[in-house]
């Protein structure tokens, strides 16, 4: 496995994170058990989960509420050495429960979200403990007095952000430099070859503030994995939503899983590959369902993708014209 500093900090971590985003939903807890000791085993040491993730993302225990960290905790609980050798990731921000204080980013909720992740993971530190979502509604003043004080107790290392705006990536360093703390290590955002918006401005403000980018949905939620192949082939049933994108997207996946072919990989080793190509990135997000699907995609950091390979994807895949403003301005 090789591996990456995370952004601009002495940690490093694989470059090819386990998501544990299906365990408990649609990957039950054997698999799940079976994927984290082959990523053990391979080397990968950052897993990274949610509060919220096991099931619906919403605050109903029914339906699956905190079951990721809880699957993670009883994983980590079988060995005492597991915990020493990963990196461990999770979020805040999400709804637990139906209080008005349940959800968001207030020192309140951050500390009792992080007190109850803890629990759930079996474990005394969160490694990288991240903002799942931006909360323009409460002051950076107040977030980052909360993040600060969990580090201060140890209870977390690294402080990372999901789904940010550029321009909130860089109004959070500047409260953070105003304290004269770190800031985010890391930044997870939606990036793959058909969906490139964070081109424009959020990879730049990540390069020049040194925070490291983890792209989440790398195979675009089915569409870059071979969905063309997998269908002809396996006789797989797409989803409404899949269907459409299918056909949004055709001319392109036909292109694209021809090149794959040709190259002699398979599509999703390829699309995390491309990833991993960007200096930007850290590591990539894969949220394997079976243990299969986590075995083929562990390869893709040892692919090295030719020039002119990297330009017959852009041409597939040609973004939205590079960064901003020059992609849109004279």
């Amino acid at each position: 496995m090789k591996y990456s500093h995370l952004g601009r900090t002495g940690l490093k971590v694989s470059r090819i994170a386990l998501g544990a985003l299906n365990f408990g939903e649609i990957t039950d807890e054997a698999t799940g058990f079976a994927i984290m000791d082959e990523a053990l085993e391979a080397g990968v040491n950052l897993f990274d989960t949610a509060d919220v993730y096991g099931g619906p993302q919403s605050p109903d225990m029914e339906k699956g509420f905190g079951k990721s960290e809880e699957i993670i905790g009883r994983w980590l609980a079988q060995s005492a050495d597991r915990r020493d050798k990963i990196v461990l990731a999770t979020k805040v921000y999400q709804p637990m429960g139906t209080g008005p204080n349940d959800k968001y980013l207030s020192a309140y909720h951050i500390r009792r979200a992080c007190e109850a992740s803890l629990k759930r993971l079996k474990t005394d530190h969160i490694d990288l403990y991240q903002m799942h979502h931006i909360d323009r509604a409460t002051p950076w003043e107040e977030i980052w007095q909360a993040m600060e004080q969990l580090i201060r107790e140890g209870k977390i290392t690294y402080v990372g952000s999901s789904n940010f705006a550029g321009w909130d990536i860089a109004t959070a360093q500047s409260a953070a430099a105003s304290r004269h703390l770190l800031g985010l290590a890391s930044e997870q955002s939606l990036y793959n070859l058909a969906q490139r918006t964070i081109e424009l401005e959020v990879i730049p403000a990540l390069r020049h503030f040194g925070i490291g980018l983890i792209p989440w949905s790398p195979v675009g939620k089915g569409l870059l994995g071979g969905v063309l192949n997998q269908t002809a082939t396996q006789g797989r049933r797409a989803s409404p939503r899949l269907k459409a994108q299918i056909e949004k997207f055709r001319p392109q996946l036909e292109a694209y899983e021809a090149l794959c072919a040709d190259f002699g990989e398979a599509p999703a080793v390829v699309a995390l590959a491309w990833l991993l190509h960007n200096p930007v990135v850290t590591s990539v997000i894969n949220g394997p369902r079976t243990l299969a699907q986590w075995q083929q995609r562990l390869k893709a950091p040892s692919v090295t993708l030719s020039a002119e390979t990297l330009s017959r994807l852009n041409a597939i895949w040609p973004g939205l014209g590079g960064e901003a403003p020059q992609a849109y301005a004279w």
